[in-house]
């Protein structure tokens, strides 16, 4: 079972999560960081949890509705029929800005026959901290909390209040609705106002597919990820969050939880690049703009990660109270890695402002701004690149030098280098090429391993990491590089088991790592196919892509033996690299060959 079969609903405002029998089990209001309101996820007892119950007799199905994010969770017994349609409201108002609510619609299409259900209505709010209650008023039902701050939740319905409160039988034999707001609407809804929010919100996200690139192979795929990718974009700033949840375990049962609603530089990063790709610049633009405001200033020290707002302090705390995942605790709210040093977020910020050059070259209004964040970038690089840092994986104990954090400080000096060129700006290019020559120099003379006969986790080590399989993406080395090819050979070895990889397998601050990190498997797959070995990376590519849930969805780790989903869900950085690794896949003619023999 994969345990992670939920379908995401959102407006890029929030988002829900709705198993595959329809209960939504995870949504914050008003925004996607906020104290959730249904928590079902974290905790199956008080959680909180919005759904239906049916008897024996029923089937139930659950699909996207077209090309959309509406997502259908289909009842039939034969006889008697119905769906659940449920969204988040998105469309283009007339001002110029997006009707995107704090609320969300589940419009019941009624099919054949008189279907029965119980509604479970239990919401609690703040994270469940405390008493949630629920009253029923004339126009809707209103639930109240008193915890640390006060907090209410409204639903509007057109079917009996009182049923659906006390979880009474209903029969229905036409369309119905139900709308959970965060606000108390001026207007009472009703099921013409639901079934006309849902047509327009279709028809949103039926134009935004309609302007997404379309592919020979592995279309579905790319556009799936590409919404989920939408999904998690904060209309409001530009930010991108790295998942929807908080403290989904990459192993369950282990302590190694942590909350993702934030933006992480590294993970957003790829964003422009792919997005780009695929036709949607604005999502782009608006990150880099998120970027700029953040770092305005010159001699601001960078973050690895940031909130939705451009919040600097995410300080960690824990909700004891909550039994976890699975009874995986604890559950963690903010994350401590922000105070973290990581020396590849130079890099990481230099790949960004290079991309958006190159795809923006005739919008030179943030040129000014880029070029000041540039020559910082390069300044802090010469200072800090011979230090040793917490590393991509973010290493909680003792700092190293680790092979990628190096590697992304020859990136920035390196695309530095391209956008002085690109701006006209030459009079620091020699500085720089030095710069840039000496990083190189060390790398290769201290991350290669002659015992390993790769290029190692860090300096002197002789531990494998899928990290520095991106040596090539970032332009450092030659993909037909011998050294490059015999990496990606060793890690083939050594980290990869049934198709699946490792992170590392050294043991870390949590112990020995026990599941596959599912970037890496794709960050392989890229590397198999830029090494030549372009049927096995297909091979690969088709047996991950059916580790996904029903829905198409990924998060952050795979368990090897299961095949398990785990972790934070969807997972931004797994969606942004199956489009990575399927476009560059759909390049190859014997992809249709392959397939034959797979099948």
């Amino acid at each position: 079972m994969n345990n992670l079969d939920y379908g995401i609903i959102g407006n890029c405002r929030s988002v829900a999560l709705i198993s595959k029998e329809g209960s939504i089990d995870w949504c914050c209001l008003p925004q996607f960081d906020s104290p959730s309101v249904f928590g079902k996820i974290l905790d199956e007892k008080i959680g909180g949890s919005f759904g239906f119950r049916v008897d024996d007799s029923y089937t139930i199905k659950q699909f996207y509705k077209d090309n959309t994010a509406i997502l259908v969770t289909a009842f039939s017994n034969g006889i008697d029929a119905f769906e659940i349609r449920d969204f988040m409201p998105r469309y283009f108002k007339e001002n110029e800005k997006y009707h995107s609510p704090p609320e969300l619609i589940r419009h019941i299409k009624y099919i054949s026959g008189k279907p029965k259900f119980k509604v479970v209505y239990d919401p609690k709010l703040e994270y469940a901290k405390g008493e949630t209650n629920t009253f029923i008023k004339d126009d809707f039902v209103v639930s109240l909390t008193k915890t640390e701050a006060f907090d209410s939740l409204f639903l509007y319905t057109d079917l009996n209040k009182e049923a659906v409160v006390n979880g009474d039988l209903i029969t229905i034999t036409s369309n119905h609705f139900f709308l959970v707001g965060y606000n108390e609407k001026i207007f009472v809804p009703d099921l013409e106002m639901a079934f006309l929010e849902y047509q327009r919100t279709k028809v949103y996200w039926l134009n935004w597919m309609e302007n997404t690139a379309s592919f020979k192979k592995y279309n579905d795929d790319i556009a799936r990820s590409a919404m989920t990718l939408k999904l998690l974009s904060y209309e409001k700033t530009g930010a991108i969050l790295a998942a929807a949840t908080t403290s989904l375990p990459e192993t369950i049962g282990e302590v190694r939880n942590w909350d993702y609603r934030f933006c992480w530089i590294r993970d957003a990063s790829m964003v422009i690049k792919v997005m780009s790709q695929i036709g949607h610049k604005s999502i782009a633009k608006r990150y880099i703009e998120f970027i700029i405001n953040l770092i305005s200033d010159k001699d601001e020290k960078f973050q690895i990660m940031y909130g939705i707002n451009g919040e600097k302090n995410l300080t960690e705390e824990f909700l004891d109270h909550l039994s976890g995942y699975k009874n995986s605790s604890p559950v963690r709210i903010g994350n401590a890695a922000f105070s973290q040093q990581q020396n590849d977020i130079y890099g990481i910020l230099m790949d960004v402002i290079h991309q958006f050059l190159l795809n923006f070259n005739n919008d030179i209004e943030n040129g000014e701004a880029l070029w000041s964040i540039t020559k910082s970038i390069v300044w802090l690089v010469d200072k800090h690149w011979q230090e040793p840092d917490k590393g991509i994986w973010e290493f909680r104990s003792g700092d190293q030098h680790f092979t990628f954090s190096k590697v992304l400080c020859w990136t920035a000096v390196d695309k530095a280098a391209k956008v002085a060129k690109i701006l006209g700006k030459t009079s620091k290019l020699a500085e720089w090429q030095s710069l840039e020559v000496a990083i190189s120099e060390d790398i290769m003379k201290h991350a290669w391993s002659d015992s390993a006969q790769a290029f190692t986790q860090a300096y002197g080590s002789d531990d494998l990491d899928a990290s520095v399989l991106l040596m090539e993406s970032y332009g450092f080395i030659d993909a037909l590089n011998p050294k490059y090819v015999s990496t990606v050979k060793a890690i083939e070895r050594e980290l990869c088991n049934d198709g699946l990889l490792y992170r590392y397998k050294n043991q870390d601050d949590f112990g020995l790592p026990s599941s596959s990190f599912t970037i890496c498997t794709f960050w392989f797959i890229n590397s198999l196919y830029k090494i030549g070995e372009e049927q096995k990376a297909v091979i690969h590519f088709e047996k991950l892509l059916s580790y996904s849930n029903h829905l198409g969805l990924f998060s952050e780790d795979l368990d090897f033996e299961t095949k398990r989903l785990l972790g934070n869900f969807p997972q931004a950085y797994s969606h942004l690299a199956l489009i990575e690794t399927a476009i560059n896949l759909s390049k190859i003619t014997e992809v249709e060959k392959v397939k034959d023999i797979l099948s």
